[in-house]
């Protein structure tokens, strides 16, 4: 089976969640469809908690310590007047 990526499974759970939502689906089904869509959320669940970690290491100091610094949007607010 090949690796799913983080991208193909919450494309996956949108699919899923689309399904579920439009009511089309015998119980039987819907039951099925929720649990695939409770496993990719573990997945992705999983995935970001472990590029936190990875992220986290990046960003200590040579002392060890954990430097938690602000992110800049470099993007400009958007204009509220009309």
């Amino acid at each position: 089976m090949a690796k799913k990526t983080f991208d193909q499974s919450m494309q996956q759970l949108e699919q899923i969640v689309h399904e579920l939502e439009s009511g089309d689906l015998p119980l039987e089904k819907a039951i099925k469809k929720f649990e695939e869509g409770i496993e990719l959320s573990q997945f992705c669940g999983r995935m970001l908690d472990e590029t936190e970690k990875k992220i986290t290491l990046l960003l200590k100091n040579q002392d060890g310590r954990v430097m938690e610094q602000p992110f800049l949007d470099n993007d400009p607010e958007p204009d509220d007047a009309f």
